[in-house]
């Protein structure tokens, strides 16, 4: 054991002594055998990380070949969870982690002195120590004077006095670390001011999350284990709920926030309770002279909260925003902010997005609120909308806090300027600031995805799941980073848990989908297709995906009218810009299948419905396939021009663009030379379109042999192109370098595999007909 002796933890309701080997649970010593007990301490010294079964065995059962080890280990688990009153199949401490290990589900374990206090006798406290100062001898004379004998009983009871007042102060001062997890319960609101509900419980988190000190459950969790309490996910939390909910996240207290009025003034209090003991850790109270005064007071009391619960007084001076800068002085607008928070955290971008516009409506300079719709926009595939949104929340940020200056600035030069680099850049600062706070690498994790850099990704996606194992976003980009990199049981195992636990997420049926077509299971992407039927954020995606299984195939005329159907979904539940960005997607498809008047057409349309910088990255391209030369040169210098910073258009889009202009006028040695530039992050589009046009560079050439190494790559990485249409053409591709290369078995091998994948195809695709008319060539 790396365990050192008088050390022990504290979760939940439940304390490990590593000291006299017991496992207490509020106090009581529960029996626990050896070997459980063993167990145990191993998943406490890394909560929230999969211990593997090589490393259980060799630190359970060293150099012992004979034990049964699969089956010691199940029973041990089985007695550990029955210990804990676990739950194998809705797991609160222990997870089981398919093929590989286990996993002690709590991130925030608390390690204590496991040496018991030892108390006075009667429980009376300690004699009150002080420094010796030197007293001048007292005469025999002086000491029966009854006065002298008052006197030293008066002072008797004044050291006895402040013995109790420093006794009860070593007994309540109990500060908490930088360790510990808050639970942040709803304001106690007995003015009959329904203004401040919700309000005053978003304005505390907003303090507090300034705090590089203090980290508080998110909101996402709570609505989790609301669900597994049988509440509904935005039930109040009222003190007794946000205690059970402190103990079922295995939470260091619970923060009670109150408000009442006195007279025409507002008195707010705030207290942290440890949601074990029920003992008060710390508590304040400022006064409000009228509401208009409430958000500062709110402010000071969040600021010498800070200070008395441990936080150094360097860190609250340094970020310490005032709440109507940090947020907004409107207590409606923070009201609309606070409740399209919640809706963000538990149900999703549409049902959030109407809550942070009111917010705006009433108070135009709300940052946050800003950058919350714009991130919503960008989820709902609206890249224009969001840039106007986070450009708005870019120029307001003068008076943000910290942390929400974080946010804003690395969203701005994400979905604002598409400065990639520059917005790792502040990501990285983020997370040196406040390391504990899981959100910057997910959404650096999302970065290294966009650039192709996916090891990069999964690295940072998996810091995010360790600092919050219950983030369903981060748990949804961790299983398609492992279905990117083919690790296909891994990610089975992750959609798993997230569908276990209930975690929805827009994308979430998307990703499912995308695994089961990999894995050939028809019927379960016809299931969870399903679900995704008539839900806003998730209807339009799925389509869009079906129709891309249909592309795949060759079934063009079906994938039309899914892409039509993903359009008027699109288009009924949010707006022109998702639609449009189909419809490029469709004529794209179109283009490199041989339609080329369709995808002319389609790609007008989309331009002409919103000419968002999505579209003007696709439609440009299918319109120079289409031989479109003279439009496609004008659509990509008006691209340049308006996105002169933004990465993946200078350095994916573009080249792509002109590449396939030098390829329609016969220059294939230009169109080479133009991806040059693409190489570094070519895996950064999943359809790998960059790498299409390489290898079709290169047939052009007659060079077979680096055509072939061009196609592939989508054969490598199938997993990443999943059902693009662009990985079936892919064989087609390498059927044509492998006949240039006048290899006739492998060309014929190819070929057959193109022609299984279109077997079904619309026959009178024009690249079909070229296809079979160069396969009976061979013969």
């Amino acid at each position: 054991m790396q365990t050192h002796p008088g050390t022990g933890y504290r979760f939940g309701p439940f304390e490990v002594n590593a000291t006299s080997g017991e496992l207490l649970k509020n106090g009581r010593p529960i029996r626990l055998q050896e070997q459980p007990y063993r167990l145990l301490l191993v998943l406490l010294e890394t909560p929230g990380e999969v211990v593997s079964r090589e490393e259980l065995r060799s630190r359970l059962w060293p150099g012992d070949t004979f034990v049964d080890f699969d089956g010691s280990l199940r029973v041990g688990v089985r007695k550990l969870r029955e210990a804990l009153d676990d739950n194998a199949e809705d797991p609160r401490y222990i997870e089981t982690i398919p093929k590989r290990g286990y996993r002690f589900l709590v991130p925030e374990v608390r390690k204590m002195d496991a040496a018991p206090e030892v108390a006075q006798p009667n429980d009376y406290p300690a004699p009150l120590q002080t420094d010796a100062i030197p007293v001048a001898p007292v005469a025999a004379s002086e000491r029966t004077n009854p006065l002298f004998r008052y006197g030293l009983v008066a002072v008797a009871l004044i050291l006895t006095a402040a013995g109790v007042l420093l006794w009860q102060h070593r007994r309540q001062a109990k500060p908490l670390t930088d360790k510990d997890v808050l639970v942040l319960a709803d304001f106690t609101n007995t003015t009959g001011d329904a203004m401040f509900d919700e309000t005053l419980r978003q304005g505390l988190a907003v303090q507090l999350e300034q705090s590089p000190f203090l980290h508080l459950v998110t909101e996402e969790r709570i609505g989790q284990v609301l669900r597994m309490m049988g509440q509904p996910a935005d039930a109040r939390l009222t003190p007794a709920i946000a205690r059970e909910i402190c103990e079922r996240t295995a939470s260091a207290a619970v923060l009670n926030g109150s408000i009442a009025s006195l007279g025409n003034q507002y008195v707010l209090g705030l207290r942290a309770v440890d949601c074990r003991s029920g003992q008060v850790l710390a508590e304040e109270q400022v006064q409000a002279a009228r509401k208009e005064d409430v958000l500062n007071a709110l402010s000071q009391i969040a600021s010498r909260f800070r200070t008395r619960v441990g936080e150094s007084l360097a860190t609250v001076e340094k970020y310490d925003t005032p709440l109507v800068d940090a947020t907004t002085p409107s207590l409606e607008a923070l009201k609309a902010y606070s409740l399209g928070r919640k809706k963000f955290a538990t149900e999703g971008n549409s049902a959030a997005l109407p809550f942070f516009r009111r917010a705006v409506e009433l108070d135009p300079n709300f940052a946050m609120a800003y950058a919350y719709i714009s991130t919503a926009y960008s989820n709902h595939r609206e890249p224009e909308l969001a840039a106007e949104n986070i450009r708005k929340a870019y120029e307001l940020r003068a008076k943000v806090s910290e942390r929400e200056r974080f946010y804003i600035e690395s969203h701005y030069y994400w979905n604002g300027t598409g400065e990639l680099e520059k917005a790792a850049s502040v990501l990285e600062q983020w997370q040196q600031t406040y390391p504990r706070y899981y959100s910057p690498y997910t959404t650096l994790g999302a970065i290294y995805r966009a650039l192709g850099n996916l090891e990069k990704a999964l690295e940072q996606v998996r810091e995010a799941v360790r600092l919050d194992p219950n983030s369903g976003i981060s748990y949804i980009n961790l299983g398609n980073y492992y279905v990117n990199l083919n690790r296909l049981d891994e990610a089975e195992a992750v959609f798993k848990q997230a569908e276990e636990r209930k975690w929805e997420y827009e994308t979430q049926p998307r990703s499912r989908y995308t695994l089961a077509f990999l894995k050939g299971d028809t019927a379960r992407m016809a299931q969870v297709a399903s679900t995704a039927m008539g839900k806003p954020g998730k209807e339009d995606l799925m389509l869009a995906a079906q129709a891309d299984t249909e592309a795949w195939y060759g079934r063009l005329k079906d994938a039309r009218e899914l892409k039509r159907r993903a359009m008027d979904s699109a288009l009924h539940n949010f707006g022109k810009e998702a639609a449009a960005s189909n419809q490029a997607d469709g004529a794209l498809i179109e283009a490199a299948s041989g339609n080329l008047k369709l995808a002319h057409a389609d790609a007008n349309a989309a331009l002409k419905l919103a000419p968002n910088r999505d579209v003007r990255e696709t439609a440009p391209l299918a319109i120079a396939w289409a031989g479109d030369t003279a439009a496609a040169e004008k659509l990509a210098a008006g691209l340049d021009k308006d996105f002169p910073l933004d990465t993946l258009v200078q350095r994916y889009w573009l080249p792509a663009i002109r590449a396939a202009i030098a390829l329609q006028r016969k220059d294939p040695e230009r169109a080479v030379e133009l991806l040059q530039v693409t190489n570094a992050i070519e895996l950064g589009e999943p359809r790998l379109i960059v790498v299409h046009l390489r290898g079709e560079a290169y047939l052009m050439l007659h060079d077979g042999t680096h055509a072939a190494a061009e196609f592939q790559k989508f054969i490598d990485h199938r997993t990443l192109v999943a059902n693009a249409e662009w990985g079936a053409l892919a064989r087609l591709g390498l059927a044509r370098a492998y006949a240039m290369q006048g290899d006739t078995m492998k060309a014929r091998g190819a070929y057959q595999d193109f022609l299984t994948l279109w077997k079904d195809a619309d026959q009178n695709l024009p690249i079909l007909i070229e296809a079979k008319k160069e396969y009976a060539a061979l013969h």
